[in-house]
């Protein structure tokens, strides 16, 4: 009971009752304990905060401990345990917790309750908030129950807590602080203090109302020591395979991440460099390791799907799967962005804080780039263009190795095609019957194959001629949406 005395020192020592703090003495009324769990829980969705906290025992007004009489046990409601009723008449969103305690000598119950969740908390369907002090229905504020949805449509993974009550020292145990530092060139702070401020601020960290600290979602996904600490994310860890052929029958090498993304994505992508086929090209006096596939892509499409996951899709996480001629990089969850404009949409991400912080930590290309880089680095080793598939609860990239322009299947021509249109589009230029011929490394007697390929992807809808009055040899082509 530790730490629940300490939440009760701090909670005491406030000034004054807040919109997402109640004190009782010995009001056991059941329909108001009802009520005020849905006005505590919705009170601190609008103001930022993660728990709301009710304790009988304390005087409402000087915060003196006076004890109290309240036996939860012996409370029955309709023949129900008081938390049971509770349970059945607030809306499925509702979570709070009794607490029994001995402070200074007296009895003193502590209810705690989580914030609104996904919409306001209801009793018999009905919402109530905290106005300062009194409990209010909440549809006599439009104001503020128009401002609370806001608030709740913004509740994200990250944020959520992973471990709570945590000493400041448990914090430096859990967490690899210096990742986040040298990923940013920025200056080890001397003491914890300093380094607590800066990741605070980033709300990798938060502050509990006892004093004591929590973990949240995003700290223990980037910076844990061993991600196996923390369930709410050990989950998400990714995965690697290595198949020995095209196929999933044998397996040689299978790898599951044991740190959080940060902490491990450098060495992750040592660990893949070295498994990829490549070769020594020797010029001059220079002499270079070339992998089958361009380690900047693949780079780029690994935390493309860290960063886009959706954390809600349970029992899967990242996997990346090598096989001898391509590379699948899967991860839960689908697009925000239609797949076709990929390279041209303003981005959109349902985890904008660990995609903001993944940018800062230089782990990935600057937000909107991604996608252009990706396709141009696959241009530029002339390979097919990396392929995206929805599945009803997944999103998988596959690169390719290289292949002979008559190996590639019809269908990735096409779409290599209407990619390098959009590359061209995006520097001013447009795709031409020579800039095509060029992207795949064919000579000029290739010249009438490209331009049936050409003729398909007009007719499909996927590019256009940019000026009808060009003469054919001078043809250029640009996006469809463009």
């Amino acid at each position: 009971m530790q730490n629940l005395n300490l939440l009760i020192q701090q909670l005491t020592s406030l000034p004054t009752e807040t919109e997402w703090l109640e004190f009782k003495h010995n009001n056991f009324d059941p329909a108001m304990i009802a009520s005020d769990i849905s006005a505590l829980a919705n009170s601190a969705a609008y103001r930022g905060k993660d728990k709301a906290y009710m304790i009988w025992g304390v005087h409402n007004e000087t915060h003196e401990i006076l004890g109290t009489d309240y036996n939860r046990f012996s409370k029955l409601v309709n023949n129900q345990e008081i938390e049971s009723w509770l349970k059945n008449t607030l809306s499925k969103n509702a979570d709070f917790d009794f607490f029994d305690t001995d402070f200074e000598g007296k009895k003193l119950v502590v209810l705690i309750i989580q914030k609104a969740v996904a919409q306001p908390v209801t009793f018999k369907k009905d919402s109530y908030i905290r106005i300062g002090s009194y409990t209010k229905p909440l549809k006599d504020y439009p104001s503020m129950e128009a401002q609370l949805w806001d608030k709740l449509r913004l509740t994200n993974f990250e944020k959520l807590a992973a471990k709570t009550d945590l000493q400041k020292d448990d914090i430096f145990k859990l967490l690899d602080f210096a990742s986040y530092f040298d990923l940013q060139n920025i200056t080890l702070p001397s003491n914890q203090d300093g380094m607590l401020h800066y990741v605070l601020e980033d709300e990798i960290v938060i502050k509990q109302d006892n004093g004591l600290y929590t973990i949240t979602n995003l700290g223990a996904i980037l910076f844990a020591k061993k991600i196996a600490d923390f369930p709410t994310v050990a989950r998400k860890a990714i995965r690697v395979v290595q198949y020995e052929d095209d196929t999933k029958l044998k397996i040689l090498k299978e790898y599951n991440g044991t740190k959080g993304y940060a902490v491990g994505f450098e060495g992750l992508m040592g660990f893949l460099e070295a498994l990829l086929p490549s070769e020594e090209v020797i010029t001059e006096t220079v002499r270079k390791t070339i992998t089958k596939y361009p380690m900047i892509a693949l780079r780029e499409i690994i935390a493309n799907a860290l960063i886009h996951q959706d954390f809600t899709v349970s029992g899967s996480s990242p996997l990346v799967e090598i096989f001898q001629s391509r590379i699948e990089v899967t991860n839960p969850g689908i697009p925000l962005v239609d797949i076709n404009r990929f390279i041209d949409n303003p981005p959109k991400s349902r985890n904008e804080t660990l995609s903001s912080l993944m940018r800062r930590l230089k782990m990935c290309e600057e937000l909107g780039s991604g996608w252009d880089r990706i396709a141009l680095e696959c241009e530029l080793k002339q390979l097919p263009a990396p392929k995206i598939v929805l599945y009803e609860e997944n999103t998988k990239v596959i690169l390719y190795s290289k292949l002979p322009f008559a190996n590639i299947p019809h269908e990735e021509k096409l779409w290599s095609c209407y990619l390098h249109a959009c590359i061209k589009y995006l520097t001013h230029e447009g795709l031409t019957n020579s800039s095509m011929r060029l992207r795949f490394g064919l000579e000029d007697t290739a010249s009438a194959q490209i331009s049936r390929l050409i003729k398909e992807a007009v007719s499909l809808g996927l590019i256009k001629l940019f000026d009808e009055n060009t003469a054919p040899k001078h043809m250029k082509y640009i996006p469809a949406w463009a």
